[in-house]
């Protein structure tokens, strides 16, 4: 059986749309009929080489997505044939199966325990969580990373508390994410900063209380003047900018959380005064907010479902798997404010 597939042969060059041959299933894993997947800043870390050198290209990409369960191999338990499923790249319930390896002509193309750029995916069991069939692919595939992170970053690093103020860098699908995640707590001011108006825009709709285009405005002179001299209780950077990540240290209170989503480019390297931090001051990174997939998933679908949140008004752009290097494109460039779907396949 054959699936196509964006395929990353050549760091910092679009990604090529081929057909691959997919491999049989070993212990633990599952094939999905993938449905919609995500675009993260991770992939586009991925394809311009933010960690340098990959050893493992070519390789296929994408690590959130919805899709439908086509078959399962030996001792797999949670999941059968035709179950929903989202797909994430944090470990969940079951398996941690071998990676699989796709034929493409006389040359293997690796993969991860789960990728989503492919309309058919071989992935492991503990990467895939089962949903009713009742919730919509597109926003299905929010929850494979966007929401668990950034909802997992407000509740399990910067445990952030009911009337505490937060200003977040960056609103782009996972800002958005801890900005919705922020105002659930009932977070007070919730503080959005970027250098896009529509992005901004976004984020009031999802809970930010003040915005700051950082092109127009001193950022810290803006915070400083919501929050006061003490500085903001929590500041999650999700730019990965050097900079925006020293300021957000700077802006925090004596024992504020300062919380880094964003990974810089390798070799870059922040400067920070760090003596706050043997106080009660924290600096810390965090991994996909902690999240735990099989407890977490199922629980926020079911909060936004009780509440009739429009989680769909999150994604502004849509794509087929044939516009994936455009939607890349548009992506990297600022030029989608929410989060960024490719229709892998038709339901």
């Amino acid at each position: 059986m054959k699936t196509r597939a964006a395929i990353l042969v050549e760091l910092n060059k679009p990604l090529i749309i081929d057909e691959i041959e997919i491999p049989p299933l070993q212990y633990g894993q599952v094939l999905v009929k993938v449905i919609v997947s995500g675009i993260c800043g991770s992939q586009i870390g991925e394809i311009d080489g933010v960690k340098g050198y990959d050893k493992f290209l070519p390789h296929l990409l994408g690590h959130e997505g919805s899709g439908i369960v086509v078959e399962t191999g030996q001792g797999v338990t949670n999941v059968k044939k035709d179950d929903h499923v989202v797909l994430h790249w944090m470990k969940g319930d079951g398996i941690n199966s071998p990676t699989p390896k796709y034929k493409w002509g006389n040359r293997i193309v690796n993969a991860g325990w789960v990728t989503t750029f492919n309309e058919f995916a071989v992935v492991s069991e503990n990467r895939i969580t089962k949903i009713s069939e009742d919730v919509d692919f597109e926003v299905a595939s929010l929850f494979g990373c966007a929401l668990t992170t950034g909802f997992g970053t407000i509740n399990n690093n910067a445990k952030l508390k009911i009337g505490e103020s937060i200003v977040v860098y960056g609103s782009g699908g996972t800002g958005l994410s801890v900005i919705l995640g922020a105002s659930l707590v009932s977070a007070n001011p919730i503080i959005a900063v970027d250098i896009s108006e529509n992005k901004l825009e976004m984020a009031e709709r999802f809970g930010a209380t003040h915005w700051i285009n950082s092109k127009q405005k001193s950022v810290k002179e803006e915070i400083l003047k919501i929050i006061g001299k003490q500085g903001v209780d929590v500041a999650i950077d999700t730019t990965g900018n050097v900079k925006v990540i020293e300021q957000s240290y700077e802006i925090t209170s004596a024992r504020g959380r300062t919380i880094l989503l964003g990974v810089p480019r390798k070799g870059e390297n922040i400067n920070i005064y760090s003596l706050p931090l043997h106080f009660e001051k924290i600096l810390t990174g965090t991994h996909g907010g902690e999240s735990e997939p099989a407890y977490d998933i199922p629980r926020y679908i079911e909060i936004f479902e009780a509440k009739k949140n429009n989680l769909k008004d999150m994604i502004t752009a849509r794509f087929g798997l044939d516009e994936i290097n455009t939607a890349i494109d548009e992506f990297r460039n600022g030029k989608i404010a929410g989060r960024c779907v490719v229709k892998m396949s038709p339901k």
